[in-house]
């Protein structure tokens, strides 16, 4: 954490090593009072948000945080306009998802209108969700513009690897202590400033206010915590697991020390109990398809003792399930799969709205009438969870489909798609970290949302990629001019 605080410069402007002070005016004080680490740092607020990650989390409101971050980057975005300290660039691709983005708000025009095969229910219910998701949709657009426009020595691509590493740590230990302790839970203090009647009324936000070690659910036959720390509900817990530990990777094993591969090992045996006790079939996917890209990379560069390296963890992990009750569990939850139809029943809803809406959706999601057994099905007293599901709430595929339409959906996914192709020949130890984390959001999108971190996350691997690709370029230059001097100048004229 000491390095992710590290400041860099002040006001946006690379402190020059060496400066001279200003002779101080008579009267006052010599020397002048050191600035505070918010003026020599500019990239303060990717750093504090992301540092105090559990903090957030246990103030209850982690999911929106993004928003309150954005605020200062806008401001320092501006100051840098209207001074001409420098200006503002956008990443390959950006004018599709500005096209989502307006899909996006477009979208509240459909917020009172009923969706085929859907419960009749006031438009004014949905607009605080719809504001909340859209708010999270313009502050990680602002994210990954600030975060791509701070310089190399701003904001160096190996600290912004390493913060999100760390927080991949705080979510390994976050699991490790949901497999200890299933049953700790507490309300946010943030919970007491939101009415209770809002809070009932959405489970989501529900979970955010009242943070817990795991996720209690009768998966097997039996009560069984599933982790969840220091994220609202396991599903994110795995999302955000298997797109944070890839940095860690790269700041650790690829370009760290002896001692820091030590404890990259370290930090994945804490992982792995969690990451098991999850049943969390997405993410056991996800492990697989990293790990399949990770060889196939590694084997097209020729890359043997890594690949070596790669086969024998996962000859080791296989040895310990089959030697451990791992086995047992693994095994059951793959039998079990309940949720399938649900799941099933949802997406083919949500692709059916979407069709009957498919430029801008609905802006919101809307809940199905009765369950995937009948329509006659509804929630009781008995029973809150039966029937009057949340349509577009299995995967973020699924939301986007009901609440941007078809031309939302394109824009989103294009966006990503765009990114993961552009950059598809970087062999760096960040480009392979940044494709593999996007690839993986396809394959999540089938089964969990993004919106809140896993989507905060996702837009700064891509400012990464952004950033590698601008400074493997300049190094190409620099490199390029070294050899023959004169001849970049003879290029651009």
């Amino acid at each position: 954490m000491t390095t992710a605080l590290r400041p860099a410069s002040q006001n946006g402007r690379p402190e020059q090593p060496g400066s001279v002070l200003a002779a101080p005016q008579p009267g006052t004080r010599l020397g002048r009072r050191k600035p505070s680490w918010f003026a020599r740092d500019p990239a303060w607020p990717i750093v504090l948000m992301l540092t105090g990650w559990p903090v957030w989390w246990f103030l209850g409101f982690g999911d929106y945080v993004p928003i309150l971050f954005a605020i200062p980057m806008i401001r320092r975005m501006y100051y840098w306009r209207v001074t001409g300290d420098r200006s503002i660039r956008v990443p390959p691709g950006f004018w599709l998802w500005v096209g989502f983005l307006v899909v996006a708000l477009a979208g509240a025009t459909g917020l009172s209108q009923t969706a085929p095969n859907t419960v009749v229910s006031p438009g004014s219910h949905r607009v605080v969700s719809w504001a909340l998701r859209t708010g999270v949709y313009v502050a990680v657009t602002i994210v990954l513009l600030y975060a791509g426009n701070l310089t190399e020595k701003e904001l160096p691509r190996k600290r912004l690897a390493w913060l999100l590493g760390l927080v991949g740590i705080y979510t390994a230990i976050g699991g490790l202590c949901g497999v200890i302790a299933p049953h700790t839970q507490f309300t946010s203090p943030f919970a007491y400033l939101v009415p209770q009647s809002i809070q009932q009324s959405n489970g989501l936000l529900q979970m955010m206010l009242h943070p817990g070690f795991s996720q209690v659910q009768n998966f097997l036959g039996f009560a069984e915590g599933r982790p969840r720390a220091p994220f609202d509900y396991t599903n994110m817990w795995g999302n955000c697991l298997a797109i944070l530990l890839p940095w860690l990777l790269v700041v650790w094993w690829t370009y760290g020390t002896r001692k820091e591969r030590r404890r990259f090992l370290i930090v994945m045996a804490i992982a792995f109990v969690p990451v098991v006790y999850s049943l969390d079939r997405g993410l056991w996917v996800g492990i697989g398809l990293s790990i399949g890209y990770l060889a196939l990379r590694f084997a097209a560069r020729g890359k043997i003792a890594l690949l070596a390296g790669l086969c024998g963890t996962i000859v080791l992990v296989a040895v310990v399930i089959l030697a451990s009750p791992l086995q047992s569990l693994i095994s059951q939850r793959l039998s079990h799969g309940k949720s399938n139809a649900v799941r099933s029943s949802l997406s083919g809803l949500a692709t059916t709205d979407a069709l009957a809406s498919p430029f801008i959706g609905y802006g919101d999601t809307r809940h199905e009438q009765g369950s995937t057994n009948s329509i006659a099905v509804g929630k009781t007293l008995k029973c809150h969870s039966c029937g009057s599901r949340d349509v577009g709430g299995n995967g973020q595929l699924w939301l986007l489909m009901i609440c941007s339409g078809l031309l939302g959906t394109g824009l989103y996914f294009g966006f990503f798609a765009y990114g993961a192709w552009r950059y598809r020949r970087d062999l760096t130890p960040y480009g392979m970290a940044g494709v593999l984390v996007i690839l993986l959001g396809f394959l999540f999108a089938i089964v969990y949302i993004a919106v809140g971190p896993p989507l905060v996350f996702t837009m700064l691997a891509y400012a990464l990629l952004w950033k590698n690709d601008r400074e493997l370029r300049q190094e190409a230059i620099a490199s390029r001019e070294r050899r023959f001097p004169g001849s970049t100048l003879a290029m651009t004229t």
